[in-house]
C-alpha cells in the first residue's frame, strides 16, 4: 500500500500525520510519502521520524493581505503541478490530507487524477483547507460527531477515528450517520 499524506505547517496537523503514518507503516507495511512546505515544522519532524518528504511552494489565503492572497493565488498553479508530478512519480493507492498549506494543493491534484482521498479533521469545526476539499474528497475521518457535518452535507462519508479500529484496509471504518 502507497501512500501520500499531505499538509502541515504546525505541530497540530503533523504530529497526528505523523500518528497516522507510524500506524499504517506498522498494521499494513504501507509506504509512505509526506507532501509539504518548506517553512512548516514538517521540514524537521517527517526526516526525523524516517519518512520522505517532498515540498511544494504554496501560501495562506486565509487571514493575510490582499498582497500576500494575490502572491499566493500565484504560486498555486505551480503548487498544483507540483503536487500533480508527485503524485504521478510515486503512484499512491490513496492520498490523506491532514489541512495546512500543503493539503488543498495536493488533495485538489488527487481529485483530479481520480486517487482516492481521505480529509482528517481533528477539530470541531474544519479547517480551511478541508473545507476546500470536503465536496470532493472519497471520505472525511473526524474525531468528533459534530464535525460529521463536513460530511453529512457533502458527498463525503464521516469516518469515526475514535475507534479502536480506526485505520483498517480501504478506510473501512464505522460511519456516521449525519
Amino acid at each position: 500500500m502507497r501512500i501520500v499524506i499531505a499538509g502541515g505547517g504546525t505541530g497540530g496537523h503533523v504530529i497526528p500525520a505523523l500518528a497516522i503514518a507510524q500506524q499504517l507503516k506498522k498494521q499494513f507495511a504501507a509506504e509512505v510519502l509526506f507532501i509539504g512546505t518548506a517553512r512548516g515544522i514538517e521540514t524537521r519532524l517527517v526526516p526525523q521520524a524516517g519518512f520522505p518528504l517532498e515540498l511544494i511552494k504554496v501560501g495562506a489565503l486565509k487571514n493575510v493581505s490582499l498582497l500576500t492572497r494575490a502572491k499566493t493565488m500565484f504560486d498555486l498553479p505551480r503548487a498544483l503541478w507540483t503536487s500533480g508530478r508527485v503524485l504521478s512519480d510515486f503512484n499512491p493507492d490513496v492520498v490523506i490530507g491532514v489541512g495546512g498549506y500543503a493539503s488543498g494543493p495536493a488533495m485538489l491534484a488527487a481529485i483530479r487524477r481520480r486517487i482516492p482521498t481521505l480529509a482528517f479533521e481533528p477539530n470541531v469545526v474544519p479547517g480551511f483547507a478541508n473545507r476546500l476539499v470536503a465536496r470532493w474528497v472519497s471520505a472525511a475521518a473526524v474525531h468528533f460527531e459534530e464535525t460529521c457535518e463536513l460530511a453529512s452535507r457533502l458527498r463525503s462519508r464521516a469516518l469515526d477515528t475514535k475507534r479502536e479500529s480506526a485505520l483498517r484496509s480501504g478506510c473501512s471504518l464505522r460511519l456516521f450517520s449525519g
